[in-house]
């Protein structure tokens, strides 16, 4: 996307060069830029595809097969970044949600009061570092004078890190970046958002399911958003035996900002654990 001209979503920025005017001089606008692992690209530069995107494709020439060793170098060079740049961040929270959500909007507004509310009891906040819900609890953070990490990820359509992450790492891979988030957090939060946010809310549930992960509070933000979904793996997936009664009482579903920092600070569950979520 464009820096400095945003484009609609799901599209990238066009790119756009010197203009001239009816006065014979040209006036300057910005070409098309982009993030593309943690290189940064302009114009002719930008590649069509991304690292992941070649790494799935299941066409064209076998060449690819002679890259894989190098291939495996630059997803271990991944990890090693990452857990060198988060090894010492202490206490965090991830927290997920929509990178369409417009400031000002409620749940913005509530991002920015969950990260500013993190941030004075001592934890850093992680997000993918994007717009959105992202920026908001980066925001809050950041305001709060306490450490503010986003974690972006290599997208054709993918803008700059929010300019409220003032610790940041760029991935290739959404895999080594889905390890950071689990590896590094004490909680998630998880706001109202799509397919990504319900990627990561799933991931952590299956990894709180199989004891993969132990004492992981995961809140779900907006009752009213994600109480239907509940209710049907209540009455559907818990109904068929593809769950059990336990599963659903891994999460609090609450409109309480407070009630949400005291269950993923460990406050709330130190005084005697929380309700059933349905």
């Amino acid at each position: 996307m464009s820096v400095d001209q945003p484009a609609a979503d799901g599209q990238r920025g066009a790119p756009v060069d010197n203009v001239p005017t009816r006065g014979g001089r040209r006036k300057h606008r910005s070409k098309h830029r982009v993030i593309q692992g943690p290189t940064f690209r302009a114009e002719r530069q930008v590649q069509p595809t991304t690292t992941d995107q070649r790494l799935l494709a299941s066409k064209g020439d076998t060449g690819w097969l002679h890259a894989d060793p190098w291939r495996v170098m630059r997803i271990q060079s991944e990890f090693v970044e990452g857990f060198g740049t988060l090894a010492e961040i202490g206490p965090a929270i991830s927290v997920f949600g929509s990178a369409r959500t417009p400031k000002g909007h409620p749940m913005y507004v509530a991002a920015q009061a969950i990260g500013r509310g993190l941030a004075e009891r001592g934890f850093a906040v992680i997000t993918g570092g994007g717009p959105g819900i992202m920026e908001a609890a980066n925001r809050g953070a950041n305001r709060a004078g306490g450490t503010s990490i986003g974690l972006g990820i290599e997208l054709p359509f993918e803008t700059m890190m929010n300019p409220h992450v003032n610790l940041g790492i760029n991935f290739r891979y959404f895999f080594a970046r889905k390890v950071m988030f689990l590896k590094y957090a004490q909680g998630f939060v998880v706001m109202p958002g799509g397919y990504g946010t319900f990627d990561e809310l799933f991931e952590a549930l299956t990894l709180a399911q199989t004891g993969k992960v132990t004492s992981f509070p995961i809140v779900l933000f907006g009752r009213e958003y994600w109480q239907g979904l509940f209710d049907w793996m209540a009455t559907s997936t818990l109904n068929d035996a593809y769950i059990s009664p336990a599963d659903l009482d891994m999460v609090l579903i609450t409109d309480d900002v407070r009630e949400t920092l005291e269950h993923v600070t460990g406050v709330r569950r130190a005084q005697g654990g929380m309700p059933p979520s349905h």
